[in-house]
């Protein structure tokens, strides 16, 4: 039986004027997860949200706040990120130059790890760590910028990523984010994807919508 696709709308795609309103919605919507983007305007260009934030909106729903960290670096944060609210960390292993000790600070901390590879990073990156991480956050964008398309070209890497998963026997999810559409989901899905995070793609149309949305992304071609 096919797993589940879950879908982690990205807050960035949402109005900043009622944040907590939205998260509420995208929850009755049926989302999975609250993916939450933090760029530090150094790592990558942008400059988001922070722990207060999240903290903030933690009160807003129970379902668990997927956190993607664009900072480097990323251990000083950790523990903040981690008593806001956040229940998976995902972290760039090029932020800092211990990867492994950075994900026994995540655990230590009591959340679920996530590494991110971004378009250019080869995922040899998983050799010495793909057995002690909960996720593997694949970017079919570059980070740090909005409104590209989906990069067909990291089909591939999405595929391989699912065999090295599948070869662990360990339930690792393989999540996608960059340029996700009604379109481009099925791709995502196809190659071996089992959660995508969707941000304009979630929030358009209004919250009347959400639903709607949330169950064409999540539906398999």
């Amino acid at each position: 039986m096919d797993k589940k696709i879950k879908i982690a709308p990205s807050i960035l795609a949402a109005d900043f004027s009622k944040l907590g309103e939205e998260i509420s919605a995208i929850t009755i919507a049926g989302a999975d997860y609250v993916h939450v983007d933090v760029m530090d305007g150094h790592y990558v260009p942008n400059l988001t949200i922070g722990p207060e934030v999240i903290k903030d909106i933690r009160k807003c729903t129970k379902i668990p706040f997927d956190v993607h960290l664009m900072i480097t670096p990323v251990n000083p944060l950790l523990e903040d990120f981690a008593k806001s609210g956040s229940d998976i960390i995902t972290f760039h292993p090029e932020a800092e130059d211990n990867p492994k000790a950075t994900i026994e600070i995540i655990k230590s901390l009591g959340c679920k790890v996530g590494i991110s590879l971004n378009p250019s990073t080869e995922i040899n990156v998983l050799d010495k760590i793909i057995e002690d991480i909960d996720l593997i956050l694949v970017m079919t964008v570059v980070p740090g910028f909005g409104g590209q398309s989906f990069m067909h070209d990291q089909l591939e890497k999405i595929e391989n990523i699912r065999k090295l998963i599948d070869a662990t026997g360990k339930d690792i999810e393989l999540e996608v984010d960059g340029g996700i559409n009604f379109e481009t989901s099925q791709l995502a899905i196809n190659a071996g994807a089992d959660v995508l995070v969707a941000g304009t793609s979630t929030f358009q149309g209004g919250q009347d919508n959400y639903a709607n949305n949330i169950s064409k992304l999540r539906s398999r071609s």
